[in-house]
């Protein structure tokens, strides 16, 4: 462990799940950390409510109101602008850090190359119990570039406050806050590698990702706007037919065949060995519906 142990802020977004956040907040409360711990939970466009929750010595609770745009990048920017501590972490609300995770990563931080540390996490939730551990020491801007790196989870993530402030904030405006945390990590990854802990320190109570079945227009937006806001995504022609054949398939989920095959046949001459190519055709072919895809493919602890 290093001598010096800098002071941590944990930002906690929130609408109105009290016993998962009660859960998660405790969870960082009782990092094994001997330095500062905030934890900073902002309510998002709801009532502040109190927390039963036992906060030790070093460790400190706020509860604040979001202040700026209502969603999850304004309630992570409005917990930053109210943070203390030298390094920022976030956490979902409905996630659990194991008691080792500020201290493992705290250590990697020693080095003052690095600004931003992530470590393995671990997928729970109906009928999936699986750890997602990177085989790297670094994720680069390359990386990113060329996949999301789902193990590069927003729950795993600690930075320097110097790095948020050279990123920017969470971006507000990206359409329905899809994908916002893959945007931001594209920017902080331009800054600094992300160090990783080659350790699943994080829980991450998978539900997949539900909230968004049916919003198929919404994600298209959202995939559009991140292609257009990071020209360098071209780079990686592998990277841009991964997008852009989710872009795809939304059209075919969302009914929009003609400019579905469009974007299909886009995709396939970035890169003919895309899998969003064959698991679009069935849903263009109206074989199966787009949302039938994802929970399949979010029972083995995937996306699409």
């Amino acid at each position: 462990m290093p001598e010096i142990f800098p002071d941590v802020t944990v930002v906690v977004a929130t609408r109105d799940r009290p016993g998962l956040l009660e859960r998660a907040v405790t969870s960082i409360l009782n990092q094994d950390y001997p330095g500062s711990v905030e934890c900073i939970v902002v309510y998002d466009h709801v009532d502040v409510r109190d927390l039963d929750v036992a906060v030790g010595p070093g460790r400190s609770l706020k509860l604040i109101n979001n202040t700026r745009r209502q969603g999850l990048p304004g309630g992570r920017n409005s917990g930053a602008e109210a943070a203390t501590g030298e390094l920022l972490a976030f956490c979902d609300d409905d996630d659990i850090w194991l008691p080792a995770k500020l201290s493992r990563q705290v250590e990697l931080l020693a080095d003052p190359a690095i600004g931003a540390v992530s470590c393995g996490l671990r997928l729970r939730g109906p009928g999936i119990d699986k750890e997602r551990v990177l085989d790297k020491d670094l994720v680069t801007y390359d990386d990113f570039l060329a996949d999301r790196v789902m193990e590069v989870h927003s729950s795993t993530m600690l930075i320097r406050r110097s790095t948020w402030a050279a990123a920017g904030e969470v971006d507000e405006q990206i359409p329905g806050g899809y994908s916002e945390d893959y945007e931001w990590l594209l920017r902080v990854s331009a800054q600094t590698p992300v160090a990783v802990v080659r350790q699943a320190l994080v829980i991450v109570d998978w539900h997949g990702g539900s909230f968004y079945f049916g919003r198929w227009a919404t994600i298209v937006e959202a995939q559009r706007y991140l292609i257009a806001k990071h020209p360098d995504l071209a780079r990686s022609r592998a990277g841009l037919a991964r997008l852009r054949g989710q872009i795809a398939f939304a059209l075919a989920s969302g009914n929009r065949r003609t400019e579905a095959l469009k974007e299909l046949a886009a995709v396939v001459r970035l890169n003919p060995r895309e899998k969003r190519v064959l698991v679009t055709v069935p849903v263009v072919l109206r074989l199966v519906t787009g949302e039938r895809v994802l929970r399949m493919a979010q029972k083995r602890g995937r996306g699409i």
